[in-house]
């Protein structure tokens, strides 16, 4: 298990996400040709961050100090085929490392260092050829690209990149843990119907070549109606296979799982108001179990600096697995906390979570927030205890479009430590988290 504690359940340690700033999943393109019917354009994307921990979560004593990186490059091409609609493609790779200690969870160790290809997919879109579906409403594709469902609360990626700490390196998959330089799904086959608005759904194939994910398989459907008050949905996921020589016992149980749920997100009609909620049960050998959210929030757009706040309540049984969520929409989504949800726990299983948010905008290009949690595990018996409490302070500067700067700072306390039943080492005091983050987009 390299330096990672034999203690902390490696099924858990999987449940973990790491929180990919919002443009490592965005769209960055420099046109290279176009003409009436043609586009090609260069993808380049670099994203660095230095990473501080007072305490770990592995079991080693002292802090951590680490880097991350990674470089996203590649091409994606357009092409209109008259009224017969469009086709599409990308190719990216992906060059990832981390240096230092590894981060405070013990899943990296420094040494991690690769290049692979993360998306290369291709598509057709229908255009006007069928009026009764909409705009582009018959869209085809396939290959490894990202899938998101709804806003990420069961699937938002396959974001999940584990190093070298863990399992003597079986589980790695080359570094930038926290920055998540790899989100596509290995193999995807979907069938988009109905465009954006009204009555849309969707149906999909996905299988991960994520080990730590344990090469999930699924099948997957959406059916969704969009007005101008929101969006109401629900999804259904059935697991297919796992591949067993990376399962643990609680992944295996994916296996013939199936997950249902109905969100709903928007304004309800209210200007400047934000809701959203979804509820989630899941099918499986073990038993039922449930997971859900309710959130509101308004923003002042009047007032000095147009302050929004949030409030959300969560809510994840004992055994519910956690699957592909991931950053979503911003910090707190579904990576709940940068300490608790990237390296101590609880992670999005086992328990209830307040959350506040509070986001301000002094500047045009520059948005500065406070993010509080509060944590409750639910069955602590034959459990870790991850109840605690979290501060995040963070400001995002977009000092010009090829330039994001992002610095944060964390407070987590938990309530117990890795002597009475949680997992912090060194005492249950107050740890201070660091990091700071650098985006070049084009």
């Amino acid at each position: 298990m390299g330096h990672t504690s034999t203690t902390r359940s490696l099924s858990m340690a999987v449940a973990m996400g790491m929180t990919s700033a919002a443009f490592a999943q965005a769209a960055h393109a420099y046109e290279l040709y176009a003409d009436t019917d043609t586009h090609i354009n260069g993808n380049f994307l670099a994203v660095y961050g230095l990473f501080n921990s007072r305490k770990n979560y592995d079991g080693a004593s002292g802090g951590s100090t680490w880097r991350e990186g990674f470089i996203k490059y590649g091409l994606s091409i357009d092409r209109t085929l008259g009224s017969y609609g469009s086709v599409y493609g990308t190719a990216n790779l992906v060059s990832s490392g981390t240096w230092g200690d590894g981060d405070a969870s013990g899943l990296t160790d420094g040494s991690e260092r690769t290049t692979k290809f993360d998306e290369a997919f291709a598509g057709w879109r229908s255009a006007d050829l069928f009026p009764a579906l909409g705009k582009d409403g018959v869209d085809v594709s396939f290959g490894r690209q990202i899938i998101q469902l709804g806003n990420g609360f069961i699937i938002n990626d396959d974001g999940l990149n584990f190093g070298k700490g863990v399992a003597d390196g079986e589980f790695n998959r080359g570094g930038a843990y926290y920055l998540a330089a790899r989100h596509a799904f290995d193999e995807t086959a979907v069938l988009r119907l109905g465009g954006k608005d009204g009555l849309h759904g969707s149906v999909m194939w996905i299988k991960s070549d994520n080990r730590s994910q344990a090469k999930t398989e699924m099948a997957a459907g959406t059916l969704d109606y969009t007005a101008a008050p929101g969006t109401l949905g629900l999804t259904y996921i059935h697991g297919i296979d796992v591949d067993d020589r990376y399962a643990s016992d609680f992944q295996k149980q994916r296996k013939g799982m199936d997950i249902y749920s109905l969100r709903g997100t928007g304004d309800a009609g209210i200007k400047n108001a934000h809701f959203g909620f979804e509820y989630a049960w899941q099918d499986k050998d073990a038993g039922a179990e449930k997971a859900w959210y309710a959130e509101a929030g308004y923003t002042f757009a009047d007032t000095l600096w147009s302050p929004d706040i949030t409030y959300r309540y969560s809510r994840y049984s004992e055994g519910w697995d956690s699957m592909f969520n991931g950053y979503s929409t911003g910090y707190g989504t579904w990576f709940q906390g940068e300490v608790a949800a990237n390296y101590s726990g609880p992670f999005n299983s086992n328990t209830s979570i307040h959350h506040v948010a509070l986001k301000v905008h002094p500047l045009e290009n520059l948005t500065v927030g406070a993010l509080l949690f509060d944590f409750s595990t639910t069955h602590k018996q034959d459990n870790l205890d991850l109840s605690g409490r979290e501060l995040d302070v963070f400001a995002e500067w977009a000092v010009n479009e090829h330039l994001i700067i992002t610095p944060l700072v964390g407070l987590y306390k938990p309530k117990q430590d890795e002597n009475t039943g949680g997992n912090q080492v060194g005492g249950n005091g107050t740890n201070l988290y660091s990091q700071l983050t650098v985006a070049v987009p084009f």
